[in-house]
């Protein structure tokens, strides 16, 4: 993704197009559970997280003709313009021109303290987690103007419990475009009692536009119910697939279930198998038992045990009868050998190393 994407529409015909390279952010997130629904197409809740308008206004043309100089931008809009990003895109928006690299001087600042908070927040790089001064950190960093800073610390402050405070700083990250802020925001007004729907929607859809794979998968759970919205369920299965391309493991498996039973999008048992094995993979149990019984029901024991015991160690009670009828036909020493792999995997995203040494029995 080149720089000029982070750059909002109508400012771009003021810039020249830069070879630069950005990276992509992952969002923080926030402690979330799944509710199993009668529906089709599973209807999973969240319990705490953070919209773009649908109608995306058209991009002006650039043309050499008229681009000003970097120089001539001003001051408050570039750092407007560098407020979200990484450290990487610091580094390369610092090497564009000397006025880029004034205007994120306080960022480059910024991602320090912000790497810092992260080390106390979690105990990394030999400091003991330490909450206080993680948010101590993050709230510098704040200071100088990182809307990573903000979520970071909207997020201790949500975990503390001190709503307030939290949507104070998802707001003020949303407003300044961060995708991640603009989800939490968004989610934070579905928990309102009663919940602001409209309001939610707003922000869910600015951060669904902006490539935000949780908002887009919460974004689609308020389609498929109707939630402050008609329900839509091919709009929804528009967002579970943009979500789950994006690696939202829940996304994965309710756009399984969209193309196992054609809601939404056309039927189709090849994509559906697709999705619910790469939703396993991840460790959805509800997947891993619904991919191991398609695998046993097509003879493949081995494969399908091991998913299967994947399955009722994440609380999966049904599995646990399949996968016994199925250790009855092993030996005792196919059976170890299984076991070992399912031990295995919780070190692991996927299960395709693991699949691949049960070839030799």
């Amino acid at each position: 993704m080149k720089l000029l994407n982070f750059i909002p529409g109508f400012l771009r015909c003021y810039l020249p197009l830069p070879s630069t390279m950005m990276e992509q952010r992952t969002c923080p997130s926030i402690n979330d559970s799944t509710v199993r629904t009668p529906l089709k197409a599973s209807v999973s809740s969240i319990r705490s997280i953070p919209f773009c308008s649908p109608a995306m206004a058209s991009e002006p043309a650039i043309s050499s003709s008229h681009v000003a100089d970097f120089s001539a931008l001003p001051y408050d809009i570039l750092v407007k313009i560098a407020a979200s990003f990484n450290f990487p895109n610091v580094q390369a928006a610092s090497l564009v021109c000397r006025s880029w690299s004034e205007a994120v001087r306080p960022l480059r600042e910024a991602i320090l303290l912000l790497k810092w908070g992260k080390r106390f927040k979690h105990g990394r790089g030999g400091v003991s987690p330490n909450t206080e001064k993680a948010l101590d950190s993050f709230l510098k960093a704040v200071a100088l103007g990182s809307t990573l800073a903000m979520v970071d610390a909207g997020l201790i402050y949500w975990e503390r419990g001190e709503r307030s405070k939290a949507i104070a700083m998802f707001q003020k990250a949303a407003e300044l475009g961060d995708p991640a802020g603009q989800c939490n925001l968004g989610i934070s007004y579905l928990q309102d009692d009663p919940p602001n729907s409209k309001e939610a929607l707003k922000w869910l859809y600015k951060a669904s536009f902006g490539g935000n794979a949780r908002a887009q998968y919460q974004l689609a759970l308020c389609l498929h119910r109707g939630q402050g919205i008609d329900s839509n369920m091919k709009e929804s299965a528009k967002w579970y697939l943009k979500a789950a391309e994006g690696g939202f493991v829940r996304a994965m498996y309710n756009i399984a279930l969209c193309y196992s039973f054609g809601e939404g999008l056309n039927h189709s048992h090849k994509l559906a198998r697709k999705w619910m094995k790469q939703a396993a993979d991840h460790g959805h149990s509800k997947a891993q038992f619904e991919h191991g019984v398609a695998l046993f029901s097509k003879g493949e024991m081995m494969k399908a045990v091991v998913y299967l015991e994947l399955a009722t160690r994440g609380g999966e009670r049904a599995a646990v009868h399949v996968k016994n009828v199925i250790l009855q036909r092993l030996s005792a020493t196919t059976r170890d050998h299984v076991m070992l792999l399912a031990d295995r995997w919780l070190a692991c995203p996927n299960l395709d190393f693991l699949i691949h040494s049960l070839n030799r029995f």
